[in-house]
């Protein structure tokens, strides 16, 4: 949809008082996963473009990148913007990523050094929200929160998140100190926490971050009209290969055919369903081209009826999509297996 500058929404996200541009930015991929890395000035570029467009909350961890290159590259471009209009996420609790298994820590001496390095490695003062990125599942949540609640008090964070937790998990984390936003898979093609995980949210007052919300680019055409790049994660991708990527394709065609009724896109229609499912819904799309970032900011002027948005569900039908939505190492550590241990002194332990 070309024309005018889109005029970026602004929106709250939670309860807790955070308020950002109502589409974000997932910073992962300039440092690889996707695709090869970016040159750094290239990174800073694209994060400056993400700006002048009106994105104002970008995300990041200190898993992301070689030596926490992804912190390292928002650190840098951050001193050129100005930091009181950035909304700025990262995360911690991810150890380790090894093919066969992710290895995750959340005791409270981890929350806090992991806390520190991020600080430092980003140039900043304060985090605006800090996610426990995966559940350690050895560990009482409640003894994680503790001691992010304990930042929160010191002013080294403003707000806290979740990232695939389940739905008991959210309840013992938001029974410490209020959870502002929970940042979870939701695209077209992965809809499994509208029956559990979003009402969960909305009873508590949660904000909810979909992360590939155009389907890891499979609903901007990677794969069908452009190629997988090389050394990418989707070459492994249960839905990017063989038979399951094939029966797929059908899948974005359907998409394809709606996008060219509503005059847009499919990567902007796919994205427009995800903006249509709430106010409290504020989607991070990342990308390394300047092409694509008009196109998913274009998404916002894509308007959907209640019968548009039946339409679009209707055309990717949750139990016709092949393959499991992630790589079985980040299976075991998804919300479908997030519960911990409870503390020691709880009047619910046995």
């Amino acid at each position: 949809m070309a024309g005018a500058k889109v005029v970026m929404p602004r929106v709250k996200l939670g309860c807790q008082g955070l308020e950002v541009s109502k589409l974000g930015y997932g910073c992962m991929g300039l440092t690889g996963i996707y695709n090869a890395p970016v040159p750094e000035e290239d990174g800073i570029s694209m994060i400056k473009d993400v700006f002048n467009a009106g994105i104002t909350f970008f995300d990041t961890s200190d898993i992301y990148g070689i030596d926490h290159a992804n912190e390292i590259l928002v650190g840098k471009a951050l001193k050129q913007l100005p930091r009181e209009k950035v909304q700025l996420a990262t995360k911690f609790g991810v150890f380790k990523v090894e093919p066969t298994q992710v290895i995750i820590n959340g005791t409270p001496e981890y929350v806090r050094s992991c806390c520190e390095g991020s600080l430092k490695r980003l140039g900043i003062d304060y985090i605006d929200l800090y996610y426990v990125h995966r559940i350690d599942t050895k560990v009482p949540i409640e003894e994680t929160m503790g001691e992010l609640k304990k930042l929160v008090e010191e002013g080294k964070i403003k707000y806290i998140g979740l990232s695939e937790a389940s739905p008991n998990t959210i309840r013992r984390a938001h029974a410490v100190h209020p959870i502002t936003a929970l940042q979870m898979e939701y695209s077209l093609w992965s809809r499994d926490i509208e029956q559990e995980i979003i009402p969960v949210c909305r009873e508590l007052g949660i904000g909810i971050v979909p992360y590939c919300p155009i389907g890891r680019g499979f609903f901007a055409g990677k794969g069908v009209v452009e190629s997988v790049p090389s050394k990418s994660l989707l070459e492994v991708h249960p839905r990017f290969t063989g038979e399951n990527f094939e029966k797929n394709k059908i899948i974005y065609t359907r998409i394809e055919a709606l996008a060219k009724k509503h005059k847009c896109t499919p990567a902007q229609l796919a994205l427009a369903w995800v903006l249509h499912q709430g106010d409290d819904i504020v989607p991070i799309p990342g990308t390394t081209k300047k092409k694509n970032l008009d196109d998913n900011v274009g998404s916002v002027r894509v308007k959907l009826t209640k019968e548009d948005i039946k339409e679009i569900s209707d055309a990717v039908p949750v139990d016709e999509v092949a393959g499991a939505s992630i790589t079985e190492n980040l299976m075991k550590v998804s919300w479908r297996f997030a519960d911990t241990p409870l503390p020691k002194d709880s009047k619910l332990s046995a």
